[in-house]
């Protein structure tokens, strides 16, 4: 065998077995990555609200994305928007997975034109707009950590990752590595800014793979890592 052939099949070897590698050693590490942090517990579920669907709308037993667009959903049309490219489209075949906004009752019409907007003809049968009292939408809102009220208008640009069990799931410390060098004041990260892309394009749509990631080795018996929870970092904000 001449040395052409030697060079060329030892080439072909390392291409084959070298991707191979890489994945057995990645392998191990995959049961015990960090899962997301609970950065509140018990949010409050949506047994008060009512929405166009047959079946009622609760956030037991699903992962959710929680939402508010207020009493005029139009002016907060870009937030949907971004919403339904970044996280919707990407996440809506998942087993469980829901987009919930929480809407003033009386806003049915406007939400109708909203979803005119920002939809061309896709499923979206996993997003739902559910209906409620000014009190009730309160509620839910404050069963939540958040950094910034609601709106007068019952609005807000955040949203927010939300379990089968009813916690809110974040970061408790979401420090840049150079945060982390110099020993930055640690500061969470508990509700996705959807007005910011990158927020929501990175790191939410990282967050919510790790939750689903946790919930798939749950249903496998592989889980076996510790999650975080508000109260375990010192520093962290309400």
């Amino acid at each position: 065998m001449d040395r052409k052939k030697v060079g060329r099949y030892a080439v072909l070897g390392i291409l084959f077995f070298l991707p191979v590698a890489f994945l057995l050693i990645l392998y191990p590490s995959t049961h015990n990555y960090q899962p997301l942090d609970i950065v509140q517990e018990q949010v409050l579920d949506l047994e008060a609200f009512t929405s166009d669907t047959d079946e009622p709308v609760v956030l037991k037993d699903h992962i959710t994305v929680l939402g508010f667009l207020g009493t005029d959903p139009m002016k907060n049309a870009i937030e949907a928007s971004n919403l339904k490219e970044l996280i919707y489209d990407k996440f809506k075949g998942f087993k469980k997975f829901q987009l919930v906004i929480l809407m003033p009752k009386g806003t049915e019409e406007a939400v109708k034109e909203l979803i005119a907007e920002i939809n061309s003809y896709d499923d979206i049968r996993f997003w739902h707009f559910v209906y409620g009292n000014p009190a009730d939408i309160k509620r839910v809102y404050f069963s939540l950590k958040s950094k910034t009220d609601l709106k007068p208008d019952l609005s807000t640009a955040d949203v927010f990752i939300i379990d089968k069990d009813l916690n809110q799931r974040g970061r408790l410390d979401d420090r840049t590595d150079k945060e982390l060098e110099k020993n930055s004041p640690i500061y969470g990260l508990n509700g996705y800014d959807c007005i910011e892309v990158a927020e929501v394009k990175n790191k939410m749509s990282d967050d919510l793979r790790i939750v689903f990631t946790e919930y798939r080795q749950k249903r496998k018996g592989e889980f076996n890592s510790d999650i975080r929870r508000a109260g375990d970092l010192k520093g962290s904000t309400k």
